[in-house]
């Protein structure tokens, strides 16, 4: 009968270690991506200006449809400017957040040439609809933040080296938020940005491809950066 015991106690011991050892895999993925995007949110709430090179790659039933490359500048306080090298090669887009006009410059080399748009035009948005206070990395963040909160995860995606962190996740669509997509993100452990987003449709396909280059991070950017030669006074 002794025996007996002492081979349930020490099973009993076995099994509260193993059980001690495996708990760490229980943890739901999402809150290990609800960790990342948050130490995302608190990184950028920090940060006065950026500059980031973006080439966005988009696709028609998983094709290859077009390919945009830009540079992108932000300020606090909600200023963007866009600098196209592709499609439009030589096209600035300059925008300060809440208004409802923004300006577009044809060619950086005529300054003085510059015409207004309202922000919903169609010109002035990208293939997949979007407007330009849709195209920064904070507001790409906060829709993460966002959908982890208010979207049922289907599926759990999670893996982290020494340079970056790599999730999937499931969301409504970043344009008008009425179809369900999903989306996987590639973190700088650095600099907490996002590197590169692949977007799908809920069948799989791939619908949008961002890469995100040569971060720059409180330079100091002039204000000058983010107003076009005729819009000053309209700034101002």
């Amino acid at each position: 009968m002794i025996k007996g015991l002492l081979i349930l106690l020490v099973s009993a011991v076995m099994l509260l270690q193993v059980t001690s050892l495996a708990a760490p895999l229980e943890v739901p993925h999402e809150n290990e991506i609800l960790a990342v995007v948050q130490r995302m949110v608190s990184v950028f709430e920090d940060v006065e200006d950026f500059t980031c090179e973006t080439e966005v790659t988009y696709y028609d039933e998983g094709v290859e449809d077009q390919r945009w490359r830009v540079k992108f500048f932000f300020k606090k306080e909600r200023q963007f400017r866009v600098d196209f090298s592709s499609p439009y090669k030589g096209l600035s887009i300059f925008y300060r957040g809440g208004g409802e006009k923004l300006t577009v410059r044809p060619f950086r080399f005529i300054p003085a040439l510059s015409f207004s748009l309202s922000i919903d035009d169609a010109i002035a948005r990208t293939p997949s609809g979007q407007r330009i206070d849709q195209t920064d990395v904070g507001y790409s963040i906060r829709f993460v933040f966002n959908n982890l909160r208010s979207i049922e995860q289907r599926e759990n995606e999670f893996h982290e080296d020494e340079e970056r962190i790599t999730f999937l996740f499931w969301a409504m669509d970043y344009i008008e938020g009425k179809s369900l997509e999903k989306y996987r993100v590639f973190v700088s452990k650095r600099i907490w940005f996002p590197l590169r987003v692949e977007r799908y449709d809920h069948e799989g396909k791939l619908i949008e491809l961002i890469i995100f280059r040569n971060h720059t991070i409180n330079s100091h950017l002039e204000d000058t950066i983010f107003v076009s030669w005729n819009s000053i006074s309209n700034y101002s």
